[in-house]
């Protein structure tokens, strides 16, 4: 059994993890760059100013993308580097810098799909309140407008956001990513508010200015839920846990995905927010809820969960010893076919998998090779929970591998290796891993030499 005839391989990357380039051509600053200059926010204090060099290699990397046989690229386009301030003038060498690479993607025969913000805040408008002033989504709005009437008679696909819960749980909230504050629930939540409102008027945009007929989604992380078993009341279980906070928490999935996709907040949102849950106008929902064409999730592991007492979702224990990634996340392929399932169910939309991978320390042999090994077999068996999806009828229309190459890992610098390419930082010599050629061979059987499960 393989995928449908016209299912979407491709592989993934964010602008400000391998572009570099951060001081060039006119580039604004981002909260990235003013988080990386403070002292022990990232790991051996390292930074992205050069990072994989793609603003300058973007060529050689395409014609490695094509190798690997790629139908689809998932790049995210950098905000300051459009618009250095965020609002106001914009820098034609940055449009200039997408231009080149959608066309060079074209020739190589490779589709690009854009994410419109992947992080990297304008510094600029961070100093005037970022996500909590009120004018954010229309600055986000105009910024949208610009690199739709650049790209949109090219690129046919849009992701608004990537990972709210990162960008304003992570950033805003924990403190541990750009751009480093701790607020309260009250400001978190009027940020995500705002954010969610970008996503309404952008999409707005998109569909009144794209010159190719738009075809449009989001892409959150998911906090994927697995049931123990497959009896009825552990599905059940597993599939409130997924929609159901108990309390206040940053991988609130539902809290940033129903007002998007079912025009409101979840029930459980002002019970466990409390009176930190923001009033907002009613018109506002309106606008956040637009009609979109598929449902994007990023994921990377899942926690088991059993019904307890009355169903109440219990969390398993993963088990002693149980395989993790270099970051620690317990690796359960079956949460990409549960999430998957789920989210369908929920949103009513087509699925795109639109971030998975692993997290592996990786090198290159005596015999200039590099053989990931775990990265294989982490592929395999999530390829094959997702091909069970589509056998049990879960309308799976892509996957994106993360990522295409080694890359900036945010706060923890170089140290984690996600690519299907190898990146020698020092030379930035590229390496194609075993997984780069295991996935073309997946790729060129549509799935079709993929075992029947990929569960442990």
């Amino acid at each position: 059994m393989s995928f449908r005839h016209d299912f979407v391989w491709g592989a993934a990357a964010a602008s400000y993890q391998i572009e570099g380039a951060t001081r060039a051509d006119g580039r604004g600053a981002c909260v990235w760059d003013m988080f990386s200059a403070q002292p022990g926010k990232i790991w051996e204090k390292q930074d992205a100013t050069v990072a994989c060099d793609h603003y300058y290699r973007f060529p050689e990397d395409i014609a490695l993308m094509k190798e690997i046989g790629l139908k689809a690229y998932r790049l995210s386009v950098s905000w300051p580097r459009i618009l250095p301030q965020g609002t106001g003038p914009s820098n034609q060498a940055g449009l200039d810098f997408y231009d080149r690479l959608i066309d060079a993607l074209l020739a190589a025969g490779i589709e690009p799909w854009v994410t419109l913000f992947h992080w990297d805040f304008p510094h600029a408008l961070y100093l005037r309140g970022g996500w909590l002033n009120p004018d954010s989504p229309r600055w986000f709005q105009d910024y949208v407008r610009l690199v739709v009437d650049k790209l949109s008679d090219r690129v046919a696909h849009w992701f608004t956001f990537n990972e709210p819960q990162c960008f304003i749980g992570i950033g805003l909230r924990e403190g541990r990513h750009a751009p480093g504050d701790r607020l309260g629930w009250s400001e978190v939540l009027r940020a995500n508010h705002h954010t969610l409102l970008a996503h309404g008027l952008a999409v707005q945009t998109i569909r009144a200015y794209a010159r190719r007929k738009p075809v449009i989604g989001i892409a959150p992380v998911a906090g994927a839920r697995v049931p123990a078993t497959e009896k009825p009341e552990d599905i059940a279980a597993a599939s409130r846990a997924m929609f159901t906070a108990e309390q206040p928490d940053v991988w609130d999935i539902a809290l940033w995905s129903d007002p998007a996709l079912l025009g409101r907040y979840p029930e459980h949102a002002k019970p466990v927010y409390g009176a930190d849950f923001p009033d907002f106008p009613a018109d506002d929902l309106k606008t956040i809820c637009q009609p979109l064409d598929f449902y994007g999730f990023n994921i990377y592991n899942g926690r088991r969960v059993r019904a307890g007492v009355q169903g109440a979702p219990v969390i398993v224990s993963d088990g002693v010893g149980n395989p993790r990634t270099s970051f620690q996340w317990s690796i359960v392929p079956e949460s990409i076919y549960w999430a998957s399932r789920f989210f369908q169910e929920r949103y009513r939309l087509p699925i795109i998998i639109s971030e998975n991978g692993l997290a592996n320390p990786d090198w290159r042999s005596l015999d200039g090779r590099v053989h990931d090994t775990q990265r294989c077999d982490y592929l395999v068996r999530h390829l094959a929970e997702l091909r069970r999806a589509t056998r049990d009828g879960v309308d799976v229309r892509g996957y994106f591998h993360w990522s295409v190459m080694d890359n900036f890992e945010w706060a923890e610098g170089y140290k984690h290796r996600f690519g299907l390419i190898h990146v020698d930082y020092a030379t930035q010599q590229r390496t194609l891993k075993d997984s780069a050629f295991l996935y073309r061979d997946i790729i060129n059987a549509n799935g079709a030499n993929l075992p029947p499960s990929g569960r442990f």
